[in-house]
């Protein structure tokens, strides 16, 4: 393994689990791929993007978490998820706050 690896890994450790969710979000735009953990499906949820395995939007879980609801309720709440999971999640709306305000909007008028 390089030096430069082995400096990340140690330098990893000592990240938050937000910090670590920034960084694979910049790994990943690095890269040029989506973010992991969340696809999207036109006839999943009306083609909304979700937590993979599962029909939990995205939205749905940042709306609970503008509300107070905090990650270890969220995971209480929905025993199919786990902490990578939210981390997919705040990692997708960081990427699409827009489209993700939009969703919450729509549905609220719903």
């Amino acid at each position: 393994m390089s030096e430069a690896l082995d400096q990340a890994e140690r330098l990893l450790t000592a990240l938050s689990a937000e910090e670590k969710s920034r960084l694979l979000v910049r790994l990943l735009q690095d890269l040029g791929q989506r973010t992991p953990g969340i696809e999207s499906h036109p006839d999943v949820c009306g083609g909304e993007p979700c937590i993979v395995r599962t029909r939990i939007p995205v939205w749905v879980l940042e709306q609970a978490r503008r509300l107070g609801t905090t990650e270890a309720d969220l995971l209480a709440a929905y025993p199919s998820l786990v902490a990578e999971d939210l981390a997919h999640a705040w990692a997708y709306v960081r990427q699409h706050r827009q489209e993700v305000d939009r969703q919450i909007r729509e549905n609220e008028a719903a």
